[in-house]
């Protein structure tokens, strides 16, 4: 082997897994963070002495951490304080009309009918979470756990065309769901998961179905907030000898079209690199942010093919009247307009769907908390960050729409502003150069889509991609699956003169 580090562009989700899944076979491994604090998209911002989740919030698909503390010698549960939840979670359309979905499938089957006043619907659902399920089973090891397919043939290969019959890619997610359920309300709720790959539930496949499925294999609550796992996964890195330096910006990707070989860096140092992984929006790569020599690694991703982006509030307030848990979503009045808002029009949505995750809350918890709480309140907005700055005005008129739909749901909040702190896309484009906004990477739209995500080989040898704008996809649990995928390529082609390597992700599931 070349005796340089494996240098990490980006300390996100899916550099740190990665870094730990080569550091724990041996390899040395360096990770350059421009920022002052790891995470990427798995952040946090501090109100006073407060750290609230600025970025994702739901930990599902356990096992691919548990998989990889195994593989590093320790556990999940040293690392981390973990929480199974009962109440998935409490969705609202007005002070009156609530439901609540749990990881007992019947529990919330009998909610379902109850709430539509209809047993037929409880029996679709069952219907639609076996559907969802088997979407889920037939992807899970010749896609989710493997190297991005190049073509649909390569993954009916890899799984076999019997058990790839009924995964539904040629039919959206919303024309599906029309046809398991009857009350438009059930159809909105899980049409919410196409929202979850930055798609709208209207052009995105019905294989998305799958997503109902994570959740109900297991959601789990962390601690302290959704941050510590970055944390444990900075000290699982450093115990293994990865060396993470911050506020380290790399400007330029260097090499030839035959092999990358190192990084320069701001200040003008240059590093040498036995291979180099960026954990970065494959975006910045493509359009030449790291390095005009290496734009031609990936192709670029069109502005009109970008995912969601969001407008966020991190509030530390008192709240009062609906009766919160970790997890609640309240749904507009006009669903579809929502969404020809965003991706149509290119605007704020004006009858936005508001998620709000309530950190200091369990699964069961609906009392309010003595003091002001930690929130963050999400909607959906348009990735145009590096075009268009929204105005002030823009931001208050969605800001009242938000906030008016909480309060016709019986929430009540008056953000103070000296403890707030608003996130546009112009600010994730600040974050996250190259992305609009975007928060997923490509939107999830169309059957092919999901074969034009660059995976986590480049066309340069050496140059290798990891994060949640990779394959197999957005999420935290995705993110962790990219880097496990991308060691396994880095240390298969470091290790082998094949010129085309297999690879292995250690501890799961081989891959070709």
């Amino acid at each position: 082997m070349n005796k340089s580090p494996v240098l990490i562009v980006g300390a996100g989700v899916g550099g740190l897994t990665a870094a730990i899944s080569l550091a724990a076979r041996g390899l040395e491994v360096e990770i350059l963070e421009r920022a002052a604090t790891p995470g990427g998209k798995l952040r946090q911002v501090m109100i006073g002495d407060h750290g609230i989740d600025a970025g994702p919030t739901v930990f599902t698909m356990r096992w691919v951490f548990d998989e990889l503390c195994e593989l590093a010698g320790t556990t999940m549960e040293t690392e981390l304080s973990l929480h199974p939840v009962e109440t998935l979670a409490r969705h609202a359309w007005s002070a009156e009309q609530r439901l609540d979905l749990f990881t007992d499938l019947q529990r919330s089957a009998d909610a379902i009918a109850a709430f539509a006043d209809d047993p037929t619907e409880g029996r679709r659902f069952l219907d639609f979470s076996a559907e969802a399920q088997k979407i889920y089973q037939a992807l899970k090891d010749p896609f989710i756990c493997s190297s991005r397919p190049k073509t649909p043939l390569t993954l009916i290969r890899r799984a076999g065309p019997t058990r790839l019959l009924g995964i539904k890619p040629y039919s959206t997610l919303w024309s599906a769901l029309g046809k398991h359920f009857r009350d438009p309300r059930l159809q909105q709720l899980f049409g919410r998961y196409a929202t979850y790959c930055g798609s709208s539930p209207y052009r995105a496949p019905a294989t998305l179905m799958l997503v109902a499925h994570v959740e109900q294999e297991g959601v789990w609550l962390v601690k302290e907030g959704m941050y510590q796992l970055v944390q444990a996964l900075v000290r699982i890195a450093e115990r293994l000898g990865v060396r993470i330096h911050y506020a380290t910006e790399v400007t330029e990707i260097l090499g030839t079209r035959t092999a990358a070989n190192g990084v320069r860096l701001a200040n003008g140092e240059t590093l040498d690199a036995s291979a180099v992984i960026v954990n970065a929006d494959p975006n910045a790569l493509a359009t030449g942010k790291l390095g005009e020599s290496m734009a031609g690694a990936i192709a670029p991703t069109p502005r009109a093919e970008r995912s969601l982006s969001a407008l966020t509030w991190n509030l530390l307030t008192p709240t009062a009247g609906f009766p919160l848990i970790r997890h609640s979503v309240f749904f507009s009045q006009d669903y579809a307009s929502e969404f020809q808002d965003i991706f149509d029009h290119h605007r704020l949505p004006q009858s936005p769907t508001v998620y709000i995750c309530a950190q200091d809350r369990t699964d069961t918890e609906t009392n309010s908390p003595p003091g002001p709480e930690r929130l963050l309140c999400l909607v959906n907005a348009p990735p145009i960050g590096d075009q268009f700055t929204f105005r002030a005005e823009d931001i208050e008129q969605c800001t009242a729409a938000t906030f008016a739909l909480l309060n016709h749901c019986g929430l009540e909040i008056t953000p103070p502003a000296e403890a707030t702190c608003i996130t546009s896309p112009s600010h994730l484009e600040r974050l996250f150069p190259a992305t609009g906004g975007a928060l997923y990477g490509r939107a999830s739209h169309g059957w092919l889509a999901s074969f034009v995500r660059p995976g986590a080989r480049t066309k340069i040898p050496r140059l290798y991609l990891a994060g949640g704008s990779t394959h197999p996809g957005p999420g935290v649990p995705m993110a962790a699956m990219s880097g496990r995928i991308a060691a396994a390529s880095v240390l298969a082609d470091l290790t082998s003169t094949k010129s085309s390597p297999r690879a292995a992700i250690f501890g799961g599931t081989s891959m070709p």
